[in-house]
């Protein structure tokens, strides 16, 4: 491809080029020396990110066929939310109040039995939506039944997308039974899962890859994890799993096979650096070290935890291991946990730890933003392209409107991100440089469309699941 056409100004090579972000206020670049610019631009040409410095300076030598004014904002890498069922995204409002075993049995898997093809997709569109709208540019996603409905859905966005096929094989556990249009035998799962690998793991397209999935241990015999991990190695991707999220589920793993839940990953040796374990917080003390030497990444997710009380900040030593060498990335879990918004999850997760250690100095608001960058792009097997801005990497790229109270006084931008700032204040957000939010709305899709289909197929599901008798408001409704 030849190279971008150049000009002389005043003895001074000005090269022409895509796109130039100019007089951002405050440049997060969280590259390998952690630098903030003030008065700072981002150059990006062919998706990726050319040049990085002081907007003066990169205007006397570059210049862009479209640029961006970034007064009054602070600039971001894109976020990476390593763990989004996207297919929930129309579960809100249906699993509040309820225990561990309540909110999968009772109204999680009777919820997922339901969906059709439309719902999927439909579900992953707002999921997609909402996430972009608050900063992530990439997510990765555990699965589901109708995963090619997923990827419609969220491809049409313009966000970067990890997808997966969840996989069952055991169709009871100590919680409960699962519907029957979940239930499949180990060997349709291996062949599903292998389906999805094939069919998305290699599509040349940049935005959207695949990973080998199981939905958690309890539900999973060992024939099925020793499959998928085999298929993670043969498609070089991640494998991924729900892993002590609950004293339920910790209780149940030892009570079925006299092994906690990292104990037996290890015992199956299929833990690595490739593998992916969301929650990990009920751990007994020998799997800290485990943890510690496979070096696995870990997902923290707070307001799963805290709307649902699983007590994963209380029991859970996150800090202690990423003071080890692990790494743990951020991820929201689910709209029925509330929030789908990075910045409060970052809040959430540095605040709560402060709380149950007592002790302030415990998961300052840069290693937040560190869980949301960074340490997302290396647990997504990413982190050459993405999680942060500097040269070479592909240009994700979020800009956040300081011209809002919670914004100010902008003092020190890391704080008022983690803090106070919120995801509604995200303003731009550009995926491999193209822009995809502008001005708070996404650029590729008719928002007005998408929230008029949503209560349709609401409706449609919701007669079959009845939601009078699945959720009582306990106020009266006239």
């Amino acid at each position: 491809m030849p190279a971008a056409p150049s000009a002389i100004i005043v003895g001074v090579q000005v090269q022409s080029v895509d796109l130039v972000i100019k007089d951002i206020a405050w440049l997060i670049t969280v590259d390998q020396g952690r630098r903030i610019v003030r008065d700072a631009a981002i150059v990006v040409d062919r998706g990726k990110i050319a040049a990085v410095g002081k907007s003066a300076e990169i205007a006397k030598t570059h210049t862009g066929k479209a640029t961006v004014d970034g007064r009054n904002t602070v600039a971001t890498p894109g976020f990476v939310d390593c763990h989004l069922h996207s297919s929930f995204q129309l579960s809100r409002g249906l699993a509040d109040e309820a225990n561990a075993q309540q909110f999968l049995f009772d109204r999680m898997y009777p919820y997922e039995a339901a969906l059709e093809h439309d719902d999927v997709r439909i579900s992953a569109t707002l999921a997609a939506t909402e996430l972009l709208k608050h900063g992530v540019t990439c997510f990765i996603d555990p699965g589901n039944y109708h995963p090619e409905a997923s990827v419609e859905g969220v491809m049409s966005t313009g966000i970067r997308m990890v997808v997966s096929r969840s996989s069952f094989d055991l169709t009871k556990s100590v919680m409960g039974i699962l519907p029957e249009r979940m239930i499949e035998n180990t060997q349709v799962c291996l062949e599903r899962a292998e389906a999805v690998l094939e069919k998305y793991g290699k599509t040349g397209n940049p935005r959207l890859s695949a990973s080998a999935s199981f939905r958690g241990l309890n539900n999973a015999t060992d024939e099925l994890i020793l499959g998928l991990d085999k298929l993670a190695k043969k498609y070089n991707t991640l494998l991924q799993t729900h892993a002590c999220f609950s004293y339920s589920t910790h209780d149940s793993s030892i009570a079925r096979g006299n092994l906690a839940e990292i104990e037996r990953l290890e015992k199956l040796g299929v833990i690595d650096e490739r593998m992916l374990l969301v929650h990990s917080g009920w751990l007994e003390p020998q799997e800290v070290a485990i943890l510690a030497r496979r070096k696995p990444s870990l997902v923290c997710a707070p307001s799963s935890s805290l709307h649902n009380g699983y007590g994963n900040f209380v029991v859970g030593k996150l800090p202690e291991l990423m003071a080890l060498g692990v790494n743990v990335a951020m991820g929201s879990d689910h709209a029925s946990s509330g929030i789908v918004d990075m910045p409060q999850e970052m809040r959430l997760a540095c605040c709560c730890y402060k709380e149950v250690r007592l002790n302030p100095r415990v998961m300052p608001p840069e290693q937040g933003i560190e869980m949301a960058t960074v340490n997302g792009a290396k647990a997504a097997l990413m982190g050459d392209r993405i999680g942060s801005i500097e040269v070479g990497k592909e240009a994700d790229v979020v800009l956040f409107d300081t011209r809002r109270p919670e914004w100010q006084p902008l003092i020190n931008p890391v704080a008022n991100l983690v803090y106070s700032a919120t995801g509604d204040s995200v303003r731009d957000v550009f995926v491999a440089g193209e822009q995809v939010v502008k001005d708070g709305t996404l650029t590729k899709i008719d928002e007005s469309r998408l929230y008029e289909e949503v209560p349709v197929a609401v409706s449609r599901f919701g007669r079959q699941l009845k939601f009078d008798k699945m959720v009582q408001l306990k106020w009266p409704v006239t």
